[in-house]
């Protein structure tokens, strides 16, 4: 069977929110792998579907009009959202829509690049660069609060429904255990904690999981 998607895709926080998205929306999807070893996101080809060569990238095969290209994963979580009718509330429901997508681009603008710096000076940095250190982690700890006291008084990110904001936070929110460093800063936010559990369980994080690389 054709695909309806083509998702351009490395096993990174980033590349694993759409592979997430699309199983919870079942959708008819194929992976692209993009190997960093490889440059590949520098290959001509690849610039054509995201010229600021990062992952993920999507391409709409069912899009009016022939193939349809969306990068930045934001962007895709919202445009597959759109598009199915699936975890994003309807334009009539303005209140939780606004709620999801103010969540979605708290994400995209703070948690997931302070998290992602944090990493790389912890665990990546070829030399050890104190003030970066300190910046990113004291950063990182202040966002996990915001979303601890936010995750006290509702079941799910963006109220009690399950959405695409989830899916954003989701990886990241996981990605600093992997860093042995700092990861015990991070143990004290019981409500994040009891979130992960309520989305970890969820059978399409199983399956996303298991996308091959």
């Amino acid at each position: 069977m054709t695909a309806d998607y083509t998702i351009y895709y490395a096993p990174t926080p980033n590349g694993k929110k759409i592979t997430l998205a699309a199983e919870e929306m079942g959708l008819n999807y194929k992976v692209e792998p993009v190997r960093f070893s490889s440059k590949d996101q520098f290959k001509p080809e690849f610039l054509k579907i995201n010229p600021n060569s990062k992952i993920p990238a999507l391409v709409d095969h069912t899009a009016t009009g022939g193939d349809l290209a969306v990068f930045e994963s934001g962007a895709i979580l919202e445009y597959l959202a759109e598009k199915t009718g699936k975890l994003l509330p309807p334009a009539s429901d303005i209140r939780r829509r606004t709620a999801v997508k103010q969540w979605l681009y708290w994400q995209m603008a703070g948690f997931g690049p302070m998290l992602g710096q944090a990493g790389f000076f912890f665990k990546f940095a070829k030399e050890d660069i104190p003030a970066g250190k300190e910046r990113y982690l004291n950063e990182s700890i202040r966002l996990f609060g915001v979303l601890d006291k936010q995750l006290s008084e509702n079941k799910f990110v963006a109220g009690d429904e399950y959405s695409i904001a989830d899916i954003s936070i989701y990886w990241w929110s996981i990605a600093v255990y992997d860093v042995d460093e700092i990861k015990e800063h991070f143990e004290k936010f019981e409500n994040v904690k009891r979130w992960q559990k309520k989305v970890a369980a969820r059978p399409a994080v199983e399956k996303a999981k298991a996308v091959e690389f």
